[in-house]
Protein backbone atom coordinates (compact mmCIF):
# COMPACT_ATOMS: atom_id res chain seq x y z
CA UNK A 1 0.00 0.00 0.00
CA UNK A 2 2.76 2.30 0.24
CA UNK A 3 2.72 2.64 -3.41
CA UNK A 4 -0.93 3.56 -3.54
CA UNK A 5 -0.55 6.27 -0.96
CA UNK A 6 2.46 7.65 -2.80
CA UNK A 7 0.55 7.67 -6.10
CA UNK A 8 -2.43 9.19 -4.35
CA UNK A 9 -0.21 11.84 -2.72
CA UNK A 10 1.52 12.57 -5.97
CA UNK A 11 -1.84 12.77 -7.75
CA UNK A 12 -3.18 15.19 -5.13
CA UNK A 13 0.02 17.25 -5.35
CA UNK A 14 -0.25 17.22 -9.11
CA UNK A 15 -3.91 18.33 -9.01
CA UNK A 16 -3.05 21.08 -6.51
CA UNK A 17 -0.17 22.12 -8.74
CA UNK A 18 -2.44 22.16 -11.84
CA UNK A 19 -5.13 24.14 -9.99
CA UNK A 20 -2.50 26.54 -8.68
CA UNK A 21 -1.02 26.94 -12.18
CA UNK A 22 -4.49 27.20 -13.76
CA UNK A 23 -5.57 29.77 -11.20
CA UNK A 24 -2.43 31.93 -10.77
CA UNK A 25 0.03 31.25 -13.59
CA UNK A 26 -2.22 30.42 -16.55
CA UNK A 27 -3.96 33.87 -16.66
CA UNK A 28 -0.57 35.60 -16.81
CA UNK A 29 0.54 33.28 -19.61
CA UNK A 30 -2.72 33.73 -21.52
CA UNK A 31 -2.53 37.52 -21.04
CA UNK A 32 1.11 37.56 -22.17
CA UNK A 33 0.23 35.41 -25.21
CA UNK A 34 -2.71 37.69 -26.08
CA UNK A 35 -0.53 40.78 -25.68
CA UNK A 36 2.11 39.14 -27.85
CA UNK A 37 -0.58 38.16 -30.35
CA UNK A 38 -1.92 41.73 -30.33
CA UNK A 39 1.62 43.11 -30.72
CA UNK A 40 2.21 40.81 -33.68
CA UNK A 41 -1.16 41.76 -35.18
CA UNK A 42 -0.37 45.45 -34.67
CA UNK A 43 3.06 44.92 -36.23
CA UNK A 44 1.50 43.16 -39.22
CA UNK A 45 -1.07 45.94 -39.55
CA UNK A 46 1.67 48.56 -39.30
CA UNK A 47 3.72 46.70 -41.91
CA UNK A 48 0.67 46.50 -44.17
CA UNK A 49 -0.01 50.20 -43.65
CA UNK A 50 3.64 51.00 -44.28
CA UNK A 51 3.50 48.95 -47.49
CA UNK A 52 0.40 50.87 -48.62
CA UNK A 53 2.08 54.17 -47.69
CA UNK A 54 5.19 53.13 -49.59
CA UNK A 55 3.15 52.26 -52.67
CA UNK A 56 1.28 55.55 -52.37
CA UNK A 57 4.57 57.46 -51.95
CA UNK A 58 6.09 55.66 -54.96
CA UNK A 59 3.03 56.50 -57.05
CA UNK A 60 3.17 60.12 -55.89
CA UNK A 61 6.91 60.27 -56.59
CA UNK A 62 6.31 58.89 -60.09
CA UNK A 63 3.55 61.43 -60.60
CA UNK A 64 5.79 64.29 -59.43
CA UNK A 65 8.60 62.99 -61.63
CA UNK A 66 6.26 62.90 -64.65
CA UNK A 67 5.08 66.43 -63.87
CA UNK A 68 8.71 67.59 -63.60
CA UNK A 69 9.55 65.92 -66.90
CA UNK A 70 6.56 67.54 -68.59
CA UNK A 71 7.52 70.91 -67.11
CA UNK A 72 11.12 70.42 -68.25
CA UNK A 73 9.88 69.57 -71.75
CA UNK A 74 7.73 72.68 -71.72
CA UNK A 75 10.66 74.80 -70.58
CA UNK A 76 12.92 73.30 -73.24
CA UNK A 77 10.26 73.83 -75.92
CA UNK A 78 9.78 77.42 -74.77
CA UNK A 79 13.53 77.97 -74.79
CA UNK A 80 13.76 76.54 -78.30
CA UNK A 81 10.89 78.78 -79.40
CA UNK A 82 12.56 81.79 -77.84
CA UNK A 83 15.86 80.86 -79.46
CA UNK A 84 14.15 80.52 -82.84
CA UNK A 85 12.41 83.83 -82.29
CA UNK A 86 15.70 85.47 -81.30
CA UNK A 87 17.33 84.04 -84.43
CA UNK A 88 14.43 85.33 -86.55
CA UNK A 89 14.63 88.73 -84.87
CA UNK A 90 18.38 88.85 -85.38
CA UNK A 91 17.92 87.80 -88.99
CA UNK A 92 15.29 90.49 -89.60
CA UNK A 93 17.45 93.09 -87.79
CA UNK A 94 20.42 92.05 -89.90
CA UNK A 95 18.29 92.24 -93.05
CA UNK A 96 17.08 95.75 -92.18
CA UNK A 97 20.64 96.77 -91.29
CA UNK A 98 21.82 95.33 -94.61
CA UNK A 99 19.11 97.32 -96.40
CA UNK A 100 20.11 100.48 -94.53
CA UNK A 101 23.80 99.96 -95.31
CA UNK A 102 22.95 99.16 -98.93
CA UNK A 103 20.87 102.33 -99.26
CA UNK A 104 23.62 104.37 -97.61
CA UNK A 105 26.18 102.82 -99.96
CA UNK A 106 23.94 103.50 -102.96
CA UNK A 107 23.52 107.09 -101.79
CA UNK A 108 27.31 107.38 -101.39
CA UNK A 109 27.83 105.90 -104.85
CA UNK A 110 25.28 108.27 -106.35
CA UNK A 111 26.93 111.19 -104.58
CA UNK A 112 30.37 110.08 -105.80
CA UNK A 113 28.99 109.69 -109.34
CA UNK A 114 27.56 113.23 -109.15
CA UNK A 115 30.89 114.55 -107.87
CA UNK A 116 32.72 112.71 -110.61
CA UNK A 117 30.30 114.14 -113.19
CA UNK A 118 30.80 117.62 -111.79
CA UNK A 119 34.55 117.18 -111.81
CA UNK A 120 34.41 115.77 -115.33
CA UNK A 121 32.19 118.64 -116.47
CA UNK A 122 34.55 121.21 -115.05
CA UNK A 123 37.52 119.47 -116.62
CA UNK A 124 35.70 119.16 -119.99
CA UNK A 125 34.76 122.82 -119.75
CA UNK A 126 38.39 123.70 -119.06
CA UNK A 127 39.51 121.51 -121.94
CA UNK A 128 36.88 123.08 -124.16
CA UNK A 129 38.13 126.52 -123.22
CA UNK A 130 41.72 125.49 -123.85
CA UNK A 131 40.71 123.89 -127.13
CA UNK A 132 38.69 126.92 -128.15
CA UNK A 133 41.62 129.20 -127.26
CA UNK A 134 43.94 127.21 -129.38
CA UNK A 135 41.52 127.05 -132.25
CA UNK A 136 40.73 130.69 -132.16
CA UNK A 137 44.12 131.56 -130.84
CA UNK A 138 42.43 134.14 -128.92
CA UNK A 139 42.02 134.47 -125.27
CA UNK A 140 38.59 133.83 -123.84
CA UNK A 141 38.03 135.47 -120.52
CA UNK A 142 36.70 132.87 -118.13
CA UNK A 143 35.17 135.45 -115.81
CA UNK A 144 33.27 137.16 -118.62
CA UNK A 145 31.99 133.98 -120.14
CA UNK A 146 31.26 132.03 -116.92
CA UNK A 147 27.51 131.69 -117.59
CA UNK A 148 28.19 130.43 -121.11
CA UNK A 149 30.76 127.91 -119.85
CA UNK A 150 28.35 126.65 -117.14
CA UNK A 151 25.65 126.16 -119.77
CA UNK A 152 28.08 124.19 -121.98
CA UNK A 153 29.17 122.12 -118.97
CA UNK A 154 25.52 121.38 -118.06
CA UNK A 155 24.83 120.24 -121.61
CA UNK A 156 27.78 117.83 -121.51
Amino acid sequence: MNMNITILGQSIAFVVFVIFCWRFIWPFLIRAMRERQQTIADGLEAASKAQRDLEHAEARAEEILNEARAEARTIVDDARGQAAQMVDNARSDAESERERILKAAQADVAQEVNRAKETLRSEVASLAVIGAERILEASIDRDRHEALLDQVAAEL
